[in-house]
């Protein structure tokens, strides 16, 4: 496929794209990752991560009690909706599958992950090793709305999940409000138990915690962070799920407070009120920084819980350990150029937390752009249609699926995360290896040689991004150059002097195609609204590097 034809093909496929899902808003120091504060519809996408092993006790005996101050109204929707002038069946199909999530209620918007205002607040916290005050500084976020348990209960023929214990209580809401919570609650259900009523009573369970997002109108998101274990008893039973809802992205914080969740639930139901509510008048500390719980626990005493946030916020949900051990550098690599391209990718797999962490990982590759597209880690077989979308997406579906999709599409990239897999590439164009300048796709697969064999999660967080970022700045970092500002008149990237400017041709010609996507049309846009003397995330990352490259210069030069 020629240039020209796959411009049209790309433009063919973008008018028909999930316009909520199109987030302008890219990273800036402090901030979560770069989520950003877009109108569109609200949408869910499931993310999985993490297994532990255990099991539950204790089944819940009373419901949890207390006000949520915060009952304002909300929005569902899928997030999964079309552009105005598409008008497809594929579209209704998709439409009407999530039309059951949908209603119309406004709330009140709290300040995004990580984000500073003049409202911050120093907190003095007592050191255990001096006992001297050093100042330490918070966000006026808070660590979650609320706790929900999903049980599954059983009906006449199958397990049905279903909302039974939630704190703080919502009291005093009107019927709309009433209405809309519970459409809320259905979504939740979803994706706490994304495999419907397909289940059986067990008698072991081990643990897994895995997380989903939604979206809301204005573009801002709230996630759901949930830990599924088996509850005590005697017999076969089956399990329930735990689940936090938060605006706030930090997968491993909450692992770790799901942890404490379950060690109290051993013990009663009633010693996670007292922890939770704890946790929910804690403000969420900045990037860098730690808040610490006090918590009491019967023949244990009390607890100083300690909650740290890594200094970069962009890398605190993400674990990039299961995408290097299930795929290859080089595999990778293909899987990196396609995502780049905004292409639609499938992940095969057959356990869900793998699914789940590599897509997510994939994602952060993209910093500092943000895929603007549909985003299901986890698709549940009722909604195995999304396959079909002539849209670009990043899908994760479980290997017992795989007969339902359609392999001969020509533009589809199937990728195989299993374990016994007889090859990684069930579906392919055939150009991946091509996509990427050959000298700088080199010069990422050299950095990745510089990780342990055994890396640890830190560890690939600093060699990861220091592979995959250097990548954007020799490519596009020249952008701001390009941007011509007047006095009184609207900012103008000069697109066509842009890639010019690039003198490997190689490079030229993926710059050509870069231009083209939707996270690189929306960064663009961001540029050209924003004052001239605002530096974003990207243009501190590139001015840090080019520093960072004329200080090894010099050393070079006088040695």
């Amino acid at each position: 496929m020629d240039e020209d034809q796959e411009a049209a093909a790309r433009s063919n496929r973008r008018a028909w794209s999930f316009s909520s899902l199109r987030n302008k808003r890219k990273p800036s120091d402090g901030d979560g990752g770069g989520f950003s504060m877009r109108r569109g519809l609200r949408s869910f996408s499931s993310l999985r991560e993490g297994w532990r092993k255990g099991k539950g006790d204790d089944s819940p005996s009373d419901t949890f009690k207390g006000e949520d101050e915060n009952d304002g109204s909300r929005e569902i929707a899928s997030g999964f909706t079309e552009d105005e002038e598409a008008g497809s069946m594929m579209k209704k199909r998709i439409s009407t599958a999530w039309s059951s999530f949908r209603g119309k209620l406004g709330r009140d918007r709290g300040l995004k992950e990580g984000e500073l205002s003049p409202g911050e607040i120093a907190a003095d916290v007592l050191s255990s090793d001096n006992k001297e005050k050093e100042p330490r500084f918070y966000s006026t976020q808070f660590f979650f709305e609320y706790l929900v348990v999903v049980s599954l209960k059983k009906t006449k023929d199958a397990y049905e999940p279903q909302i039974t214990y939630q704190f703080p209580k919502r009291d005093g809401m009107v019927r709309y409000q009433k209405e809309e919570q519970e459409k809320t609650f259905k979504a939740i259900t979803l994706f706490c138990f994304p495999e419907g009523i397909n289940w059986e009573p067990l008698t072991e369970y081990r643990s897994e915690t895995f997380s989903f997002v939604l979206t809301e109108i204005d573009g801002s998101r709230r996630n759901g962070y949930c830990r599924r274990l088996l509850p005590h008893g005697n017999g076969a039973r089956p399990p329930e799920a735990y689940c936090i809802i938060s605006s706030v992205a930090c997968f491993g914080l909450f692992s770790k407070i799901f942890d404490e969740v379950e060690k109290r639930r051993q013990i009663s139901m009633a010693m996670i009120y007292p922890f939770m509510q704890s946790l929910r008048e804690a403000p969420f500390p900045a990037p860098g920084n730690t808040v610490k719980i006090k918590s009491f626990i019967p023949d244990a005493g009390t607890e100083m819980i300690s909650l740290t946030r890594p200094l970069e916020s962009w890398l605190e949900h993400v674990d990039f350990r299961t995408l290097f051990r299930c795929l290859s550098d080089d595999e990778v690599l293909q899987v990196f150029a396609s995502t780049v391209l905004e292409r639609r990718i499938v992940f095969i797999a057959e356990e869900l937390s793998t699914l789940s962490q590599v897509i997510h990982a994939v994602t952060v590759l993209l910093t500092p752009f943000t895929w603007q597209h549909t985003l299901i880690p986890i698709v549940p077989e009722i909604l195995i249609d999304f396959v079909d979308s002539p849209t670009p997406y990043l899908l994760g579906v479980q290997k017992r699926l795989l007969h339902l999709l359609d392999l001969s599409q020509s533009d589809l990239l199937v990728v195989d995360l299993s374990e016994n897999r007889e090859e990684t590439f069930i579906a392919k164009i055939g150009d991946e290896k091509t996509l990427l300048p050959h000298k700088l796709r080199d010069e990422i697969l050299q950095a990745l040689k510089a990780r342990p064999e055994k890396a640890t999660v830190e560890e690939l967080n600093k060699v990861v991004p220091a592979a995959f970022f250097p990548f954007f700045i020799k490519t596009v970092g020249h952008f701001n150059h390009h941007v011509t500002r007047k006095p009184g008149e609207p900012a103008v990237f000069q697109r066509r002097n842009f890639y010019k400017a690039l003198e490997s041709k190689s490079t030229r010609h993926f710059v050509k195609k870069f231009v083209m996507t939707q996270m690189f049309d929306l960064f663009i846009q961001e540029v050209e609204q924003q004052p001239a003397s605002q530096e974003g995330f990207f243009q501190k990352k590139v001015a840090e590097y080019h520093e960072r490259m004329k200080k090894e210069k010099s050393k070079k030069t006088k040695h």
